[in-house]
This record gives C-alpha cells, structure tokens and sequence, in this order.
C-alpha cells in the first residue's frame, strides 16, 4: 500500500487496525513499512481516501487464496491472519498440524464412567429452604462398582434467565433495544448469531426490578415451552413457543438462512454457473456476487462488472443493510441494488439472477444496457439453483436455553463446605445436571450453568414471588468425594429406601 501525504489527516484510523501492526504516524502522516501484504484494512477505515494499492510488488510474492481477503504476501512475510508464510514462493502454514495428543492436557478430565448420569433427579423433590438443612433428597447407589450419591433439589435461583434464538434474517429491532411483554420491561435483543436473532430474557437485575414477578413468569414459561408473546421497542411482535417456527409481526417464518450471501457462492457455486451470466445472492449481513467472488473465479466465470451499492467487504462480498425487504435488507427491488456494470466485461442480452439466502424469493433479469433491466422467466437452471438453496434451508424454529447460577447458598443444602463441592464441580469430579439434562458449566468462579430446555421435562421450571425461577438440579460423586466435602450422611437413602418410600411403604429419612 501507498500513502498520499497530501491528503492524509494523521487520524490515526489505519494504525488502529493494520493487523500486522505496520502503520505508524510520522510528523502526523501514515508510514507503511516493509512487509504489508495489500489486505485493504487501512484503504477501509481512512475517511480521507489517503491509502491505494501500489501496484509495484516485491518479486515472488503470492496471492494468498486461504479467505476472501486474498492476501498478497512478500517473501519471507506473512499473511493478515498470521497464519501462512511465503516461503521462497510457497504458502506455507505457520502452525504446524496439532494431532489430539498434542492439546489433551489443556482439556479437563471427562466425568467417571459412574457419574455420567443422576440417580434421580430435582423434578418434584421440594425446596430446601434455608439452605444450611440437607437438601429433600440424597440417594445412595452403585453404578460400575462404585458407591455413588445424588443430592437433588428444585433451587430457586434469582440468577437466571433465559437465551433465545430465533431462526431468521427478518429484522426485529436493534441490538440492545428492549423487550416488552405488554408494559413490562423483561429483556433485551442481543448479539445476532449465524442466521438466528437471539434474545437475553431475565436475569438477576430485571428479575429484582420493578417488574420482576412478569419477568420470573416469562423465563418459566419459555423454559417450559409455552407461547409467549413480546414486543421488541421499535421493532418486531414476536410470538415465540420452543420448537416451534417464530411468529413476526403475525407472519410466520418457515425458513431459516443457510449462510449468508458469501456463504451461499461456495454452497451452490456448481449450480450458480450454470444457472445464469451473474447470481447475486442478497442477505443483510454479506450480500455474494458470483462471477466476482473467489467460488466464481475458481470455477472460471467470467466476471460481469456487476457492482452493487453496498459496501464491498472483499471480492464479491458486500456489506448489507437491514429491514424487511429481500434477504432482511432494506431492498424492495433487486435490480435497485445494482449500482453500475462496467461494459469492459458486461454485454447486452446478459442474465442476472436475483436470490435470497432462504431461496424464498428468486428473480431473473436481463441487462438492456446502461441499468435497464427486464425481467424474464426464470430459466430451468436458475429454478434448480434456487431449488437448491431452499432444500438445504432448513425449518425455521425458536429453541432456547436456561441460565442460571448456582454459586450461593443452595450448596450449603449438599454439603457443608460449598466451596469443595464448586472447585469438585469444575474438575469434574462431582457432576450437575439439570433435570437429568447435561448442562455447560462457565468457566471461572462460582457455579453458573445452561442447558438446552428441550432436553429438559415440560413443566419442570417454575418461578416463585421473591421473585426467582426454579429449577431442578442433581450434584452426582462418588461418596467418597461427598464424604469429604462434608456431606450430610445421616441424610443419604439408598435406592431400596427410596424405592419404598416412593410406593408408600416406607419413610423419608
């Protein structure tokens, strides 16, 4: 890259990104040293248009083909991600390849063959409460010839929450925007996953404000798959049920992305070359050009000169917009997406397909020259393309997952040192289940978990007017290690008692 220094402002932008941190400021003008490998980072964020390629390039440099950005890479040096070198004219890895042996001691110990599942679980065992008693039920029983112990108990927990992810591309609101049910403040849209909007609902704040009991009855609900209708402010209606396709603004969506547009050139790449001169594959997050994008050049497609007027990421990837036009952008007609064809590579009577990243919506057009357009048939390729791309979609669903802590002071209801039964916890030696379900343990302190609520009963999460939610829990060890952690031993039953006190022909201890 080359720097114009009478245009250059000394902002400082290209030095904050330049991933190989070879920008600096000299006298308040950008200085590019030796080694830059064209990645076009500086050339984005330089609001003054200061920074070009420089067409003159070390000899035997290569073209790094590992990611769209398709580094230019001097010898000795390496590539933006760090991780290829040119290597007297040869891409090669910088990081040799790791087998399992070579990570396994980094990872923590799988559980013991006899604690892989609860003796039985928190579903209807009753609350301890104040928590110093021993929890409602502690059973003793052997699995692979090991003494074991299950402490169970339903804990309400006013650390909770849950997350949920909605599979579609339709907008609902901003990032961060609140979220209502009726006038009742109960959560927030947050980070936008792979084809997904996802929600934050609860957690330890909402559910101790002034609208903690709505709240506390919203996670419960989600959690125990109920339909729950909210509003998202200056967004979308949402009427969400786990399992279930979403319901936005009283339309209900069938289908969720199957990548974004970039994605979708190297899912489908075979049947974009046939299907037309150009596919253009809209999404709100990268809209792909085919013929320019790298899918389209392996396969030897001649590029169109189609641009668009998003913002080009790289190569045939453009940054898209949001709203509820095609592929969640703000686009009502394709075409208008076009914003020039250079004639160097286009010519009149040349076909362009126009598609959704659910295949939901599909449009072919002829180029009439300068940005006139008619629309035609779709052509029995084009079809088989966009067939393709609503196959491999797949159903559009609400799934979410329960968060709660249980650092505090339910431990004390399994053990008399809860900071012994945390740490057996996090090293595995002492197993938490949530209703029998397997859930992910944070790392770091304290005991906060998720587990996916559908793999948890219907109807086991509850919520009480402290306010909290409830939630079944299981603490699975051997008992020696309960034994050690102070465990209450004049409490454990063994499964013969239970099994009578469960008939009725015998008492709880």
């Amino acid at each position: 890259m080359k720097v114009n220094p009478e245009k250059c402002k000394g902002c400082g932008f290209c030095v904050e990104v330049c991933p190989l941190e070879l920008v600096s400021l000299r006298e308040k003008i950008a200085a590019i040293a030796t080694g830059c490998v064209d990645c076009q980072a500086c050339v984005k964020v330089c609001p003054a248009g200061a920074i070009d390629s420089d067409p003159k390039l070390p000899e035997g440099t290569i073209q790094c083909d590992a990611c769209p950005v398709g580094c230019r890479i001097p010898p000795g040096m390496t590539g933006a991600c760090r991780r290829f070198v040119n290597k007297d004219g040869r891409k090669v890895r910088t990081t040799r390849l790791h087998t399992y042996g070579d990570v396994a001691g980094l990872l923590k110990p799988l559980w013991a063959k006899e604690i892989q599942s609860p003796l039985i679980t928190g579903i209807g065992a009753g609350t301890t409460y104040p928590d110093y008693r021993p929890a409602p039920f502690i059973v003793k029983g052997e699995v692979e010839g090991v003494d074991v112990v299950t402490a169970v108990t339903e804990a309400p927990l006013s650390y909770s929450g849950v997350k949920v992810k909605i599979d579609t591309d339709e907008p609902i609101g901003e990032e961060g925007a609140a979220v209502y049910l009726g006038r009742h403040k109960v959560g927030h849209v947050t980070t936008e996953e792979y084809g997904s909007k996802m929600l934050s609902l609860g957690g330890a704040n909402l559910l101790t404000g002034k609208d903690g009991f709505v709240v506390a009855r919203v996670v419960s609900d989600i959690a125990n798959r109920k339909a729950v209708t909210l509003r998202v402010k200056d967004g979308a209606e949402l009427t969400l049920e786990v399992g279930r396709s979403p319901v936005i603004d009283g339309r209900v969506i069938e289908k969720m992305r199957v990548g974004c547009g970039s994605a979708s050139m190297g899912l489908f790449a075979p049947h974009f070359r046939h299907a037309a001169d150009e596919v253009i594959v809209i999404d709100s997050h990268v809209t792909g050009v085919f013929t320019e994008h790298t899918a389209g050049r392996y396969l030897g497609a001649p590029f169109s000169g189609v641009r668009l007027r998003f913002k080009k990421s790289t190569p045939g990837r453009y940054f898209g917009d949001h709203g509820k036009g095609w592929g969640g952008t703000s686009v009502e007609d394709p075409v208008s997406l076009v914003a020039d064809i250079d004639p160097r590579h286009a010519k009149p009577g040349m076909t362009i397909l126009f598609t959704e990243t659910t295949g939901q919506k599909a449009k072919l057009v002829r180029w009439k020259g300068d940005l006139s357009f008619e629309e035609i048939p779709l052509t029995d390729a084009a079809r088989n393309a966009v067939e393709q791309i609503r196959r491999t979609s797949q159903r559009s669903r609400v799934s979410a997952v329960y968060v709660g802590g249980c650092g505090g002071s339910a431990r004390v209801s399994v053990v008399l040192y809860p900071v012994k039964l945390t740490e057996a916890v996090h090293e595995r030696r002492t197993k938490l289940t949530v209703g029998g379900a397997t859930p992910f343990i944070f790392p770091g302190g304290g005991i906060t978990f998720m587990v996916d609520v559908e793999e948890v009963k219907t109807g086991a999460f509850t919520w009480v007017p402290t306010p909290a939610t409830v939630a079944p829990l299981e603490f699975t060890m051997t008992l020696e290690d309960y034994a050690a952690m102070g465990g209450y031993m004049d409490a454990v039953m063994d499964e013969e008692a239970l099994s009578a006190w469960l008939n009725g022909n015998g008492e709880h201890p």
